[in-house]
């Protein structure tokens, strides 16, 4: 006897974060269905955790991978030099978006679903320094031609797997977002700092240190071990 797959779940912030969108977004292509088919209405939940639907995920991609983003479609890039750097603003505008902040949104609030950077430059004074952040032009269309919505084509850069961590480990060890994603069950680091922005992991809100000496991870959020198990205890109670 054949068994049935069973479905991997996911909720709207999760999907929202896997395809650059917000919750409401989603949401609003659900209860929207009947206007926004493409040739496939978009899927119904199979399950509720609280007030939240939950989706097929297989499901939701296929129907992501029959679409073409609403906000880019007919968008067309200026003819730009491949090996160019633009900074977040000049690269939200380049790929075709109103909002000058799009980019750096993807950064800050979905790493691995927008690519790094290609250059860092080290601004401002020693009292008040700030990074800036470049992308190259042959970059942004790569990015453009392999995004999450579009469907994989062959040779398309992915999200880096979460790596393995063992809960034994010392509890004061501080430990970054793809660290802290794996030990709580998420799926990519994605799905995770979506569900943190959302307000689903309370615990997670005070951090418990930065990334120092780091490289490109200079400055990012850290939280203990011990903190990010209790937060997983009290998600298991939902």
């Amino acid at each position: 006897m054949t068994s049935r797959r069973v479905p991997r779940l996911a909720d709207a912030a999760e999907i929202a974060a896997e395809h650059g969108l917000t919750s409401a977004r989603i949401t609003g292509l659900y209860t929207e269905r009947a206007e926004n088919s493409v040739g496939m209405t978009f899927p119904e939940p199979v399950d509720m955790r609280g007030r939240a639907r939950l989706w097929d995920h297989a499901a939701v991609t296929k129907w992501f991978a029959h679409r073409a983003p609403a906000r880019l479609q007919g968008h067309k890039p200026p003819a730009r030099d491949p090996e160019e750097l633009l900074n977040a603003a000049d690269a939200s505008r380049f790929l075709g978006y109103k909002n000058p902040n799009q980019v750096t949104t993807f950064v800050r609030d979905h790493p691995g679903y927008f690519p790094e950077p290609d250059a860092i430059e080290e601004m401002g004074t020693a009292e008040n320094p700030y990074r800036r952040q470049l992308w190259k032009v042959a970059t942004l269309q790569e990015w453009m031609a392999s995004r999450p919505g579009r469907g994989r084509r062959a040779g398309a850069k992915q999200a880096p797997p979460l790596p393995e961590v063992s809960a034994d480990g010392d509890p004061d060890e501080l430990l970054g977002a793809s660290q802290a994603a794996a030990l709580l069950g998420y799926k990519s680091v994605g799905s995770f700092s979506s569900s943190l922005s959302q307000g689903n992991l309370p615990l997670l809100k005070t951090t418990d240190g930065v990334a120092e000496n780091a490289g490109r991870q200079n400055g990012r959020r850290r939280w203990t071990r011990r903190r990010i198990l209790q937060q997983a205890a009290q998600r298991s109670k939902k």
